[in-house]
């Protein structure tokens, strides 16, 4: 009996451990608890302080499985506990617990209790998780106790809808799987030279012409001011920021399409399919209020604290040839296109500090010395490939924020092997993400936001080939931006990342390799 007892006892420990080791990011600390919860086909929940919200995403998630009724004392088998002295757990921290009379959630904030319904839906069987049918009743939840906050207050997945378009269903869809990984920010690229895909009905011909210049697969279309709105609606319900990117003064060829008379010639761009010096006319004065109406109604459809304005990438060669913009040097007492740009960029960043709103802009506006940014201005630091640590230390050094965003090892269009134009110098695999990451500072500045992730689709990665680049390497990145606790040895975080493959199936997702040496020769990327 007692040999019997033993055996049992470590049986129900090796389950526990399988349920919580297959959280991820994973939480800053698990303890074992006494006793089991089990799943009826009945449920009471009820909620202490608040949590009304989360409570309706859990029971949405979960009444194909189980019948759930409110009640107003504190003994539901489900509790949700806004803590009464904010404090203890943090703005998106929580304590899950669960033992043989009900589960508890306790938080500072609805946000928080949110990610701990989070990490709960993560203990439950896949097919849960997927919404696929299953018979929950009798399935049982062994005694754990989690405490958890995240590293990071900026968790962001950039989708570059510019290059490629993707339908609202599509985005939606990346909004589940981002709320999944504990992702906060949606960080939106809506304009590129291969495309203009934000309604702005001051400027009909943005989309009437630029949502159309390009002539590959998916890659015309836009999205009108309704169905962003239906798309922001949705992501708050996710507790994620949409930040929408409105890149200027490069990176523009498309709107210059529809707007010639706003380059410093006058003349539309030749081509749109790469970044040129067909740029926005710093110059001109009808530049700054063409792109403060655009602003206007972007700040209308967005109630995000932040736009992203670009920034990046803007070769000066029409610049400085330009008389428009080398008058505007002149009478502003600059010292040259590089500095025009500053100059651009803080007009920009003023007007919208006047609307409560903060900046971001790509690092290439910290390289050079000159005209000096607005203290409303972010800066997301990404060109390690090139410039190391130039961005990050010049940002600081100027008292700006900034997102860490480095080309490597945080861009997930670099796939695991050579593909189309991305050489063996432009590849990576998970293993070198965990392990190699610029992004992934150690002891951060205070100053350092948070940490950010891109998929840019640079030469025609439509929408059947995201997935493969998105999964599995995000769950590296994930645990970079969330897991706040010591960092597990790569090979037992391969393991847990191992465990989601079911997952991934029964959600559709078309995961690719995860470690070069596991990608089968002749591995399709597309």
């Amino acid at each position: 009996m007692k040999k019997l007892l033993v055996l049992l006892i470590g049986v129900i420990t090796n389950l526990l451990m399988v349920q919580a080791q297959e959280i991820l990011p994973t939480p800053l600390s698990i303890e074992r608890q006494a006793g089991e919860f089990i799943f009826k086909s009945k449920h009471t929940f009820s909620c202490v302080n608040g949590g009304d919200s989360t409570a309706r995403f859990l029971v949405k998630k979960l009444r194909p499985y189980s019948k759930f009724n409110r009640v107003s004392s504190e003994k539901g088998d489900i509790i949700f506990n806004i803590n009464t002295e904010p404090g203890r757990y943090g703005n998106e921290g929580y304590e899950l617990i669960a033992n043989a009379k009900n589960i508890l959630i306790n938080a500072d904030t609805e946000l928080g209790l949110f990610y701990g319904v989070n990490s709960l839906l993560q203990l439950l069987p896949h097919e849960v998780q997927a919404g696929k049918p299953f018979d929950l009743k009798g399935v049982t939840l062994q005694g754990i106790k989690i405490n958890d906050k995240p590293k990071y207050a900026w968790r962001s997945f950039m989708l570059d809808s510019g290059r490629q378009y993707q339908s609202p269903e599509f985005i939606k869809r990346y909004l589940d799987y981002m709320a999944m990984l504990k992702m906060n920010v949606f960080h939106w690229h809506l304009t590129e030279g291969q495309g203009w895909r934000i309604e702005i009905k001051k400027y009909p011909k943005l989309t009437a012409i630029g949502s159309q210049v390009a002539t590959g697969k998916e890659q015309q279309g836009y999205y009108s001011h309704q169905e962003i709105k239906d798309i922001v609606a949705y992501a708050a319900e996710l507790h994620i920021q949409v930040v929408p990117e409105i890149d200027v003064p490069g990176h523009s060829e498309a709107a210059l399409m529809a707007y010639p008379e706003l380059t410093c010639f006058n003349k539309a761009p030749e081509s749109v399919m790469s970044f040129s010096s067909n740029l926005f006319c710093a110059g001109k004065e009808d530049t700054y209020s063409f792109l403060i109406d655009v602003l206007d109604e972007v700040c209308e459809l967005f109630p995000s604290e932040y736009i992203h304005l670009g920034g990046d990438e803007a070769p000066k060669k029409n610049w400085d040839r330009c008389p428009d913009c080398q008058k505007k040097i002149a009478d502003e007492n600059l010292h040259d296109s590089h500095d025009l740009q500053l100059y651009f960029s803080s007009r920009l960043a003023r007007y919208l500090k006047t609307k409560n709103k903060k900046v971001i802009f790509w690092g290439d506006v910290v390289y050079h010395d000159g005209f000096e940014l607005p203290d409303n201005v972010v800066v997301q630091w990404w060109n390690w490939r090139r410039h190391k640590n130039k961005g990050l230390e010049n940002a600081i050094k100027r008292d700006h924020q900034v997102i860490c965003n480095t080309n490597y090892y945080t861009y997930l269009n670099f796939p695991l092997t050579p593909w189309s134009k991305y050489r063996a110098d432009r590849t990576f695999d998970m293993k070198t993400i965990y392990e190699q990451n610029p992004s992934d500072l150690n002891n951060p500045h205070d100053l350092v936001l948070g940490m950010g992730c891109c998929l840019w689709t640079d030469w025609f990665v439509q929408e059947h080939m995201v997935d493969r680049r998105v999964f599995p390497r995000i769950y590296a990145l994930s645990e970079q931006m969330w897991n706040s606790g010591e960092r597990l040895p790569f090979d037992s975080f391969y393991e847990k990342v191992k465990t989601k493959y079911p997952l991934l199936k029964m959600l559709d997702i078309d995961y690719g390799p995860a470690i070069k040496e596991e990608v089968p020769e002749g591995y399709n990327w597309e």
